[in-house]
């Protein structure tokens, strides 16, 4: 990994309104990463970003958990992005067997998907598209696309600017299959 080429904002730099974004973010996730002390110099960006949270909540109900981290582990490994694989292998560690989706989902198509929007999306495989058409509705499919470039736009962030990994991601982020 490389340096880090814009710094965590210091909360004791921190205007008012960077403060409160900080504040808010703690509120409705309960942790700020490295990640997000760099994307706090801007509230705005932090608010964009952090719509990945907002996308997961409305497919968790219908895909499970399991789905999504297995989608936005396969776009972080095609992006060989360490912060993204070792925050989606630490949640995947933590679910636990009851991860009932509403609809049954095809995991193997989930990471299929993942792998190939993050390395092309134009050439994601007709295939691939009637596995997932096969079990969602157009909904679930719109917000897994959206789910899916905002996950490759975090990669990016991160690696654009040279983000950490965080201390806990340590034991995640080993070389190993994702």
């Amino acid at each position: 990994m490389s340096m880090a080429q814009i710094s965590q904002l210091d909360l004791a730099d921190a205007s008012a309104e960077q403060r409160a974004a900080h504040d808010e973010e703690l509120r409705l996730r309960g942790r700020m990463t490295n990640m997000k002390r760099t994307l706090m110099h801007s509230p705005v960006a932090l608010r964009v970003y952090g719509e990945w949270f907002a996308l997961r909540d409305e497919l968790a109900p219908v895909i499970g958990d399991r789905a999504i981290l297995t989608l936005c582990l396969a776009i972080s490994t095609q992006m060989d992005n360490t912060v993204g694989i070792g925050f989606m292998r630490r949640g995947l560690a933590g679910l636990a067997e009851g991860d009932a989706p509403t609809q049954p989902v095809d995991l193997d198509a989930m990471a299929a998907f993942g792998t190939a929007f993050a390395a092309d999306p134009k050439t994601i495989p007709a295939d691939v598209w009637a596995r997932l058409r096969e079990k969602l509705p157009e909904r679930t499919l719109v917000d897994l696309t959206a789910l899916a470039g905002i996950m490759v736009a975090t990669n990016s962030f991160m690696d654009a600017v040279g983000t950490e990994p965080d201390p806990e991601l340590a034991a995640f982020t080993t070389s190993r299959p994702g």
